[in-house]
């Protein structure tokens, strides 16, 4: 389920603070009010999580993890490294 950010359209809120984060199904319908203050609020846009780019494992690495690294030697032929 996606996480969705909302901020009341007016005033502030001792008790949500005037923003919250709420993960709700896409199935559900748009949320109008807060739920813990009952006052109007609307979605506010925000940035998405993606994974992180690393670098490329070195045969060192994949081999400390456990990895079995292979060398190409023609087509359809590998041996151990």
């Amino acid at each position: 389920m996606p996480l969705y950010e909302y901020e009341l359209i007016d005033g502030d809120c001792v008790v949500c603070g005037g923003k919250f984060t709420l993960r709700r199904p896409l199935s559900a319908k748009p949320l109008t009010h807060c739920p813990a203050c009952r006052k109007p609020v609307r979605k506010v846009f925000s940035a998405f999580n993606t994974p992180t780019i690393s670098k490329p494992l070195s045969i060192s690495d994949a081999k400390k993890a456990g990895f079995t690294v292979l060398k190409r030697l023609g087509k359809g032929e590998y041996e151990r490294q």
